[in-house]
């Protein structure tokens, strides 16, 4: 039996998966908590867990632990500290938090250029070495008790027993603290003395140890049961594609959808990445720069969906999407806090103030997002979508007219987050993975490209 831990940036899971299937899923909601600054609710996400843990029947059997978490977020370990529950320098910021952008001038002067680091420059603290950097520069004397910095994923296995580890999904995740194509830290990290509190560089799916004496007690799993160094989450959905005979050869893009909605390109060409336009690289297990293009998807179909007076359902209907396309009821970025190719723009509403269906218009927003943001990466060859929006077929169905020229497919597993993760274990000796794909066929909605460059001439009109 093999647990998977998956921090997402709202909800949190844990699954039991034997033989490639799932055997039981738990989850709960996942929210900052106020403080010093906003931060993580490590104390509640380390409660659930013990007691999730605890509950399950079939714990005992656990012979594997694999961690996947969100990016730009890490902890300030003081090793010195016995009890790993109170052992943070400082508590782990959430990096939606906009009091980071206080030092941006400051930060501007000492982060590397694009060019070495592939990672844009982000708003609030999605750029993991401006959190630190705000961080240092705000609370000195806790920074100076860091002994570890140590990525989201590694510190989870490191309060479960592992060792203290880095991994290069979680640094090469827009932190401007790695170079993906020197496969080295960047200038930023010596330049602030933060190289001596990096862990040893460890594979993800390297063994970091066995659950603790104290954990085992408190959770019920064994104390021979195997701790993986882990994942960043969206390259884990991305992890199965690259063992994948599925995908081919050439090029092809995953989308991995959830609070952000991120498009990662296998074989692309990291020459077409523009930091300004929230295109860059991720880093994939082996270390391989991965081309990425965002917008926070889910987090901007939910605002969409209640600022025009409707629940977040992702149940849409055929009729009203028509009915949204033929009105041009239409609604534009930015309602992410300046992410995505079209971050800091005003949203424009060309809409009725409280329209039926709002989620019509949500949907046909985030399909054209996406369309957009594969024509920022120059996308070619298959498309494959994972995660929450595929709870909405309608707009994956969008999504392939819109693609005409390139086949869409669909998990049919919806944990490819879970399940890339789970390829950890026996990573080596996997030769290839296999996994359920279903064709997504596509909409034939009247009017389609005519309301797309609706939508384009009011961007545009907000951009003049």
């Amino acid at each position: 039996m093999k647990a998977i831990l998956d921090i997402g940036k709202t909800h949190i899971k844990l699954l039991f998966v034997q033989n490639g299937a799932e055997q039981a899923s738990f989850s709960c909601k996942n929210a900052p908590i106020a403080g010093m600054y906003p931060q993580a609710d490590v104390a509640s996400i380390w409660s659930w867990l013990l007691e999730t843990f605890h509950s399950y029947p079939g714990t005992s059997k656990v012979t594997d632990l694999v961690f996947t978490t969100h990016g730009a977020t890490a902890a300030l370990v003081n090793a010195k500290v016995q009890d790993k529950a109170t052992a943070l320098a400082l508590p782990v910021l959430d990096y939606e938090f906009t009091g980071v952008d206080s030092c941006t001038l400051a930060y501007q002067a000492v982060r590397p250029a694009f060019e070495d680091t592939l990672s844009p420059e982000l708003p609030a603290g999605l750029n993991l070495g401006k959190q630190l950097f705000w961080l240092q520069q705000k609370y000195p004397t806790q920074f100076a008790n860091t002994t570890h910095i140590v990525m989201y994923p590694q510190y989870w296995a490191w309060r479960f027993g592992g060792e203290l580890a880095s991994e290069v999904t979680s640094l090469g995740c827009h932190t401007d603290m790695w170079s993906p194509k020197a496969g080295q830290y960047s200038s930023l990290v010596s330049q602030q003395n933060w190289l001596n509190l990096m862990p040893p560089m460890r594979n993800a799916w390297d063994c970091l140890g066995q659950v603790s004496d104290a954990v085992a007690k408190e959770t019920g799993l064994p104390v021979e049961c195997n701790i993986y160094a882990g994942v960043h989450d969206s390259n884990a959905s991305f992890l199965r594609y690259l063992k994948s005979s599925q995908t081919g050869s050439g090029a092809f893009t995953v989308i991995s959808t959830g609070t952000w909605t991120i498009l990662m390109q296998g074989n692309g060409n990291v020459a077409d990445l523009a930091g300004h336009r929230d295109t860059l690289a991720n880093v994939d297990v082996k270390g391989n720069p991965v081309c990425c293009a965002r917008f926070m998807g889910g987090r901007e179909y939910e605002s969409i969906c209640t600022t025009l007076g409707g629940n977040i359902s992702m149940t849409v209907e055929l009729n009203d999407v028509q009915r949204a396309i033929s009105e041009q009821w239409l609604v534009t970025p930015d309602f992410s806090a300046g992410n995505g190719p079209f971050g800091g723009l005003t949203p424009s509403f060309c809409c009725p103030s409280a329209p039926e269906a709002p989620q019509a218009i949500a949907t046909l927003y985030c399909a054209l997002m996406i369309d957009q943001r594969l024509n920022d990466l120059n996308a070619s060859g298959p498309i494959f979508i994972e995660g929450a929006f595929l709870k909405n077929p309608i707009l994956c169905q969008i999504v392939a007219q819109l693609r005409a020229d390139q086949p869409v497919y669909l998990s049919a597993d919806n944990t490819g987050t879970v399940m890339g993760a789970a390829a950890l274990i026996d990573f080596e000796q996997t030769s290839a993975l296999a996994f359920p794909l279903n064709p997504c066929q596509a909409t034939q909605f009247d009017d389609l490209l005519a309301y797309k460059a609706a939508w384009y001439n009011e961007i545009n009109k907000n951009q003049s």
